[in-house]
């Protein structure tokens, strides 16, 4: 997901609509507002970010240590591919359309490639927050009925889940193939996506299911949140308060807390104006006259959203990797000092908190 070239603000139009919706003009007169090496970097930094956190994962996975967690392993490992599959597929299109010096229309007479664009953004959009919310139920039910996770959950039923997801992102993706919405180009005209003109039931089901989504995901997280926390201060008065535990629970929730952030902060501009685009039954604000000057701002605007959704890709695998060491150390450190501070084990000492997370990492 890379629609990140744009036509500069005074540039005209040299083609017509084409075949699938928003007219553009040539490449070259799109000029450089947005250079190539843009979207060519963020690229990298997914596939680059994406490939070390399935190695990390790998690692974990085959460790002893991770053997109580591996079915949230799982999900991270297919979140990351899924992200890294969805950048190889799309991204290079729309660096080819941008160098090709060429309007869509003249490389893709008969639709198709926009076809395979459009399924691709949807297939490779929906997963990830599908499963996303498959990981925050997982760790839910690891926190807040061990018992039934014990006995219930596997690596392979957490395979067969994953797989049902992706079938049901492909399934919904196939949906324009048997006359059930479409996919038209989108403006400025180097990336395809939902129609949600001719095509606004589509378009309603998938911000629908997306939202769905980003709410199972908060829900769940904030229920393994407040197990957790209610965990965490029974162990505290303990002379044994379980620091592996401790550290998976921590590190689990800081990636799920990070990953449920960057889903929302991402994805929730485009799904919210998808949905109520649809709800109005009408096309993008960029649909036929987008060259009038007063459509420009929400031209941009929608395109924003675009941006922001195909920057998930690329963060996702970065929180997990960083929330790994550095910040899981000082969040450690933190909540140590609150823990023992709210256990009244400092309530006649006037120590500070600084103070504190420097003894305990002493």
């Amino acid at each position: 997901m890379s629609p990140w070239q744009q036509r500069p603000p005074n540039a005209s139009a040299a083609g017509g609509p084409g075949p699938r919706g928003n007219g553009t003009g040539r490449a070259a007169e799109r000029g450089s507002a947005v250079s190539v090496a843009i979207p060519l970097t963020m690229m990298l930094t997914g596939v680059v970010g994406n490939a070390l956190a399935m190695l990390l994962v790998s690692r974990s996975y085959r460790a002893k240590g991770g053997r109580r967690k591996r079915s949230f392993l799982l999900c991270i490992g297919s979140l990351a591919l899924t992200d890294m599959l969805g950048q190889l597929l799309t991204s290079p299109i729309v660096i080819s359309v941008y160098l090709s010096g060429r309007p869509w229309a003249a490389m893709d007479p008969s639709g198709r490639l926009c076809d395979f664009f459009g399924f691709s953004m949807t297939v490779f959009g929906l997963c990830p927050l599908l499963i996303a919310s498959a990981m925050a139920v997982e760790r839910a039910l690891a926190i807040r009925a061990p018992h039934w996770y014990a006995s219930h959950m596997s690596p392979r039923a957490t395979e067969r889940g994953l797989l049902a997801i992706w079938a049901a992102g492909v399934a919904l993706a196939l949906l324009p193939l048997a006359g059930l919405g479409r996919y038209e180009l989108q403006w400025p005209g180097t990336w395809c996506f939902i129609s949600t003109a001719g095509g606004s039931a589509f378009a309603a089901a998938f911000a629908a299911l997306g939202l769905l989504s980003l709410a199972v995901t908060g829900a769940c997280n904030l229920a393994t949140i407040e197990a957790l926390v209610s965990r965490c201060r029974a162990k505290a008065g303990g002379a044994q308060p379980g620091s592996r535990w401790g550290r998976i629970a921590t590190e689990t929730l800081l990636q799920l807390l990070g990953i449920m952030c960057v889903l929302s902060a991402c994805w929730s501009p485009l799904l919210v104006t998808m949905l109520r685009m649809a709800w109005e039954h009408r096309a993008g604000p960029c649909r036929g006259e987008w060259r009038r000057w007063e459509l420009r701002r929400e031209c941009h605007l929608s395109l924003t959203a675009v941006r922001l959704a195909s920057l998930n890709q690329i963060l996702d695998p970065w929180v997990y990797l960083l929330l790994r060491k550095i910040l899981l150390r000082r969040f450690r450190q933190a909540a140590s000092a609150v823990s023992k501070c709210s256990n009244a084990e400092c309530g006649d000492r006037s120590i500070t908190l600084s103070e504190e997370i420097r003894r305990t990492a002493a």
